[in-house]
């Protein structure tokens, strides 16, 4: 299995000039590097909407996807949501996947089961595929619910497996689960990887339950990833890639990152 590394720009750059530097950095030191999509490592990017058709016509001809950070719940191609992009439109400006139930959504937008079961049905109808992101608080964390939370947020592939069971025969090739402890998101803070690991065979071992085809679904960690400690998440089979912050708007750091798990499948891991 291939190892991914995504980058989440979030609501970054600030500038169309800042975005074109970032992509011609990123290609350029991809150029150089010994290939991370080639040892095993697909990479991709996920830049803010506006941004979104330039950045998916400056990756044409690369071998860097491009992904939606978020779609409308409210539907899946036109109406009237003021503000909303749906998953027609952002297919149309070029992206091929989506973040989904991203933790800062989730806390400023009070994103919870029944809307990220709309985005995630119109996400699939319009030939998307989906990053679904999970994990849970300090609180949470500190009171030892981790996997209770888990269990919950993943309730959203279930019900959808529930309502089109067609699902179930190609879901694997567009479903990617994130694993970000809300508590390690942007704060340097870092679970140990022996936490982390236990966590993804839990998610792969739940998901598994929902179909026989779903078995060891890729499971990414993020989380204060960056090419410190890349090398020791990488080193890890049931890790299998990055979703990565800050450390993805730097072409160097989020290149390193994708070189350490590009190395670790070329190893063997």
């Amino acid at each position: 299995m291939q190892a991914w590394v995504i980058g989440n720009w979030k609501q970054n750059p600030a500038t169309s000039n800042g975005v074109q530097t970032l992509l011609s950095d990123l290609l350029a030191t991809a150029d150089k590097d010994d290939g991370a999509n080639s040892a095993g490592c697909q990479l991709m990017v996920a830049p803010s909407c506006i941004h979104l058709a330039g950045v998916s016509t400056h990756l044409q001809d690369s071998p860097v996807l491009c992904a939606a950070q978020d779609i409308s719940a409210h539907s899946g191609t036109t109406g009237a949501y003021t503000g909303d992009c749906s998953a027609q439109q952002v297919a149309d400006a070029g992206a091929t996947w989506t973040l989904l139930g991203h933790s800062e959504r989730r806390q400023y937008h009070q994103e919870m089961h029944a809307c990220l079961l709309s985005k995630m049905t119109h996400a699939f109808d319009q030939g998307l595929g989906v990053v679904f992101c999970i994990g849970e608080t300090q609180a949470q964390y500190d009171a030892g619910q981790t996997l209770a939370v888990i269990d919950e947020q993943l309730t959203v592939i279930k019900d959808i497996l529930t309502q089109q069971p067609a699902l179930a025969d190609t879901l694997f090739d567009r479903l990617i689960i994130a694993y970000e402890p809300v508590w390690a998101i942007g704060t340097g803070k870092v679970p140990t990887v022996a936490e982390v690991s236990a966590t993804h065979q839990h998610i792969k071992q739940t998901v598994a339950g929902y179909g026989e085809a779903l078995d060891n679904i890729t499971v990414l960690y993020g989380g204060s990833v960056n090419a410190d400690n890349a090398d020791s998440f990488a080193a890890d089979a049931m890790i299998d890639g990055a979703l990565v912050g800050g450390a993805s708007l730097k072409a160097a750091s989020f290149l390193a990152i994708a070189q350490a798990f590009g190395n670790g499948r070329a190893s063997g891991v």
